[in-house]
């Protein structure tokens, strides 16, 4: 395994459960799942690579998804969402420099615990939001900066398209759309960063075959999912999502 990222045994079987997590995310299982690869995976090698290595495996991941769920998005929340996803990416790539990633995730956690509690305390959670040029164009751009910085951009999408209320297909097809879009914008800085070397690209292909069934084994899942399951399901995995990205912004920072 010279030729690879994976030293050992250990290592490759780390990459392994870490992939087919986010897979199962990819696939359209919650947002939950996909926050856990990067952690996982640095406990084998540095963040940074390990990010390096996941964003290949994202796009081959977003490629079997845009197969899967194919037809089955809104258009609307496309056109409101990605002209801020694309402002929030390039602002990300400014200024990642100096923008604490903890500070992010901290801030991401909080925005999602906080989306969660309203939804539950008030009568808005079972009624179906319309949509806005503003709020979009404002969670989209905040979604593509996190996503670029922190990895942390499903929080930031759900709190804008969960309210819509869709069919769990249409959701799902929604999403796999806009974080592709992001994902292969994303994929130009990281290059510059000088990150998508061989060794880690030919790493990144050894992981192909768990990408396609873990990502095809999630659409499955999400399929023959009712909405009334769905939906509290989701709100299940940003609590999650909320409470791990809260966790792991204060604990980098103290």
């Amino acid at each position: 395994m010279d030729a690879t990222l994976y030293s050992d045994p250990a290592t490759l079987i780390v990459a392994v459960v870490a992939v087919a997590l986010v897979g199962l995310s990819k696939g359209g299982l919650g947002g939950a799942f996909a926050l856990m690869g990067v952690p996982i995976l640095s406990l084998v090698m540095p963040p940074l690579q390990a990010a390096a290595l996941l964003l290949p495996i994202l796009l081959m991941m977003d490629a079997i998804s845009l197969w899967t769920w194919r037809g089955w998005f809104d258009r609307a929340s496309l056109w409101h969402l990605l002209p801020g996803a694309i402002l929030g990416i390039a602002i990300g790539g400014l200024t990642a420099a100096f923008t604490s990633e903890a500070m992010v995730r901290l801030l991401v956690g909080v925005v999602a615990l906080g989306f969660v509690a309203r939804m539950a305390l008030t009568r808005h959670g079972a009624q179906a939001a319309g949509q806005s040029h503003l709020r979009g164009g404002f969670w989209g751009g905040v979604a593509g900066f996190t996503s670029y910085v922190a990895h942390a951009g499903g929080p930031p999408f759900q709190v804008y398209v969960l309210p819509l209320r869709f069919d769990p297909r249409v959701y799902t097809g929604t999403s796999v759309i806009f974080f592709a879009v992001v994902n292969v914008i994303k994929v130009a800085p990281y290059a510059m960063l000088g990150q998508f070397d061989r060794v880690t690209l030919i790493s990144a292909l050894w992981m192909l075959p768990m990408a396609v069934l873990a990502t095809v084994a999630g659409a499955m899942i999400v399929k023959r999912m009712e909405a009334r399951v769905f939906y509290p399901f989701m709100y299940v995995m940003i609590t999650l999502v909320g409470a791990k990205l809260v966790w792991d912004g204060v604990t980098a920072l103290i």
